[in-house]
C-alpha cells in the first residue's frame, strides 16, 4: 500500500495536465524501484462495439484496483482495461499481459528510468502506441504469445484462453519486487479443462521477469515462447541444466524499427520440447502439477544507458545463463 501510495503522488504531481511528449522525472532518488498496476475504465457502460462484441462505453477515467474479477463480456479491445491487462515495470523496462484470451505478453519501451506505467494509456486508450517522451509499445505480438506469455499447444496449434470459467487478478508491490498473480478457472484447451495460477514478478534490478506456472492437474502442451519475427533468426544456448532461446535485431513497432532483444530461460528438466511454431518459438513443457518457473527479458537499443548490439546482447544472455547454472538464479 505504501508504493501505491508513492506511485499516486507520482502521478498526480507529474501528470495532470501534461501531454505525452513531456517526460517524467527521473526515478534515481526514490525509493520506489518497481510497481505493478491494473487499472479499470469508471462512469460508462457497457454496450454493443464495433467489433462485434461488447465495449465499455463512456468511460470517464480509469481506476487503479488491488484486485480485478474479469467481466464475462471483457475480450480485445473492450476499452475496460487501461492498456488492456496488467502491467509491470522498473526503471528498465515495462511489461503488460493482455487480460482476454490472447494472452500474451508485450514490451514497453523506456526511454528514461523513471517508473511511468500511471502515464501509459491515459490521454487516449491507444495512445502508447505513438512514441514519446517516455517510450512506447515496441512489440508486435499479433497472434503469438509475444513475449513470455503462455498456452497450450494442441494439434501443432497454440490454444489461447477463449474458454475460461474465470479469470482473477491481482496486484503485489513489496519493498523489492513487483509482481501479477493471476488465476484462471476452468481453462479448457482440447479435452482438458484445468484451473491454473500465474505470477509475473519484477525486481528491482536488471530486465528480467520470473514467470511462475502452477497447473492444478498434468496436461501435455503448456507453453510459453518468443514471437516470430520475419528474417530474424533465433539464438540458442543449453547448459547442463539451463538454457535460452533468444531473438535480436531490427523487430520494434518503432519508425523506422530498431534493434530489440528479447531472451527466454528455461530449466531442461521442466521441457519435453523446444520447437518453431505457427507464430512462436516455442517451448513446451511436461506434464506436471509442479510449479513452473522461466525467466524473460527484452532490452531496447533506445534504453537509458542500455544495451545497443547484439555482441552486448549476447554477453549479457550468457552471463545470466551461467548464474542460473550455478545457482537457479539470475542474480
Amino acid at each position: 500500500m505504501k508504493k501505491l501510495a508513492i506511485l499516486s503522488i507520482l502521478f498526480f504531481a507529474f501528470y495532470g495536465c501534461k501531454k505525452n511528449s513531456e517526460t517524467p522525472k527521473s526515478s534515481s532518488n526514490s525509493s520506489t524501484k518497481t510497481y505493478a498496476e491494473i487499472s479499470i475504465a469508471q462512469g460508462g457502460e457497457w454496450g454493443d462495439g464495433s467489433r462485434n462484441h461488447k465495449e465499455y462505453k463512456n468511460g470517464k477515467f480509469f481506476k487503479n484496483v488491488n484486485k480485478v474479477n474479469v467481466p464475462q463480456q471483457h475480450t480485445d479491445h473492450t476499452r475496460y482495461l487501461r492498456y488492456e491487462g496488467p502491467g509491470w515495470e522498473n526503471n528498465k523496462v515495462g511489461y503488460r499481459l493482455y487480460l482476454d484470451w490472447r494472452n500474451a505478453i508485450d514490451v514497453f519501451g523506456k526511454k528514461v528510468d523513471s517508473l511511468v506505467l500511471p502515464y501509459v494509456g491515459q490521454d487516449g486508450f491507444d495512445s502508447y502506441h505513438e512514441p514519446s517522451a517516455w517510450g512506447q509499445d515496441i512489440l508486435k505480438a499479433g497472434k503469438s504469445m509475444g513475449i513470455g506469455g503462455f498456452g497450450r499447444l494442441v494439434s501443432d496449434t497454440i490454444v489461447h484462453f477463449q474458454k475460461v470459467e474465470k479469470t482473477i487478478a491481482t496486484i503485489e508491490n513489496t519493498e523489492n519486487s513487483s509482481a501479477v498473480n493471476i488465476h484462471y478457472k476452468n481453462w479448457k484447451s482440447g479435452n482438458d479443462s484445468i484451473d491454473l495460477k500465474a505470477k509475473l514478478a519484477i525486481f528491482s534490478e536488471d530486465r528480467f521477469t520470473k514467470a511462475s506456472l502452477t497447473p492444478s492437474k498434468e496436461i501435455s502442451g503448456l507453453s510459453t515462447g518468443i514471437v516470430i519475427a520475419k528474417n530474424i533468426p533465433v539464438l540458442k544456448k543449453e547448459g547442463a541444466k539451463w538454457a535460452y532461446i533468444a531473438t535480436y535485431g531490427k523487430q520494434t513497432l518503432a519508425n523506422p524499427p530498431d534493434n530489440l532483444g528479447m531472451a527466454l530461460f528455461y530449466n531442461l528438466d521442466d521441457v519435453d520440447s523446444q520447437t518453431l511454431g505457427q507464430h512462436d518459438h516455442l517451448v513446451t513443457f511436461k506434464p506436471t502439477t509442479k510449479t513452473i518457473t522461466y525467466y524473460f527479458l527484452a532490452a531496447w537499443e533506445q534504453e537509458l544507458n542500455g544495451i545497443k548490439t547484439e555482441e552486448e546482447f549476447l554477453k549479457d544472455i550468457n552471463k545470466k545463463l551461467a548464474s542460473l547454472e550455478a545457482t537457479n538464479n539470475i542474480n
